[in-house]
């Protein structure tokens, strides 16, 4: 329940200054179930491993709710802001370019992390023995849970 409520509060984010209450509920109902597809589907079907599920929750309702924007953005709300079904169909359209540079800019400036990563660390992970006995033991010498 709680990944719900996290997903409909991203997905209505960049449409929050833009839609009426009736967009924002039709935004937030398909949050849910865009939320949902991502981390019980999504992340089995790709293989991916994301404990947090930050992109089943955050990277696709996020996508939905920039994309949400372009079709429900209301000139009542906002002067000027007309979406899809205001009028607006070039919207949409601005919205899924701004999805797309999004995208390549954070895959671009992750894999610039990761390479910095691995040249100052000199990797990604730790050796096997270190993940087995566990990181909190093995890299900073405390206890976070014990096995009895």
């Amino acid at each position: 329940m709680a990944s719900g409520v996290i997903a409909g509060l991203v997905a209505i984010t960049p449409a929050a200054g833009f839609v009426t209450l009736s967009g924002s509920l039709i935004i937030g109902l398909v949050s849910g179930a865009v939320g949902y597809y991502g981390v019980v589907f999504l992340k089995k079907k790709l293989g991916y491993d994301d404990s947090l599920d930050a992109f089943g929750i955050h990277g696709l309702c996020g996508m939905w709710g920039a994309l949400a924007t372009g079709l429900f953005a209301s000139p009542s709300v906002t002067e000027g802001a007309r979406g899809l079904f205001f009028g607006n169909p070039g919207q949409v359209w601005i919205q899924l370019v701004s999805i797309i540079a999004t995208i390549a800019f954070s895959a671009v400036a992750t894999l610039i992390v990761v390479y910095v990563t691995k040249l100052v660390c000199g990797g990604l992970r730790v050796d096997g023995q270190d993940e087995r006995t566990g990181l909190d033991s093995a890299l900073h010498g405390e206890r976070a849970f014990e096995i009895e």
